[in-house]
């Protein structure tokens, strides 16, 4: 004969086995609140940690702007910045900068423009890589044909 406490655990244990992970009620609840925070990140807005950081500087110093070239490029290493951008930009070519603010729309047609009329060979280099069907660059193009 099994001693008392043995059969308990025995037959907790094929309590436990047959119990679903989950019930329906938690399952619910979990499924909604992936939802939610899908649809809360999908759409927040790019961070603005570094708005103020001097494009001009950068875009005027030849050995800066090639290393944040390289970084891009995955040529190299990136600062946090660096980091950052090459997180973004991605998303933020495919949707048109839909995410981004002000500041960095501004900023973003003032790079592309200095890219496209100062170093061509760059912005051929990056369009390939980020855009190798073309897609966005057009749409870019067109927009900086427009402003000047």
């Amino acid at each position: 004969m099994v001693p008392p406490e043995h059969s308990f655990i025995s037959t907790w244990s094929a309590i436990q086995l047959r119990r679903p992970y989950l019930n329906m009620r938690q399952f619910s609840v979990l499924a909604f609140l992936v939802i939610l925070l899908g649809f809360t990140t999908a759409d927040s807005p790019y961070t603005s940690k570094y708005d103020n950081v001097d494009v001009e500087r950068i875009l005027k110093n030849d050995r800066v702007l090639a290393n944040y070239i390289k970084c891009l490029m995955e040529e190299g290493p990136c600062t946090a910045e660096g980091r950052e951008l090459k997180k973004t930009l991605p998303d933020a070519l495919a949707s048109g900068c839909s995410k981004c603010n002000d500041k960095q729309k501004q900023t973003a047609e003032k790079v592309i423009k200095h890219l496209m009329t100062k170093r061509a060979k760059d912005w051929e280099r990056l369009s390939k890589k980020y855009d190798p069907e073309g897609v966005y660059k057009q749409r870019y193009e067109g927009l900086i044909k427009k402003s000047t």
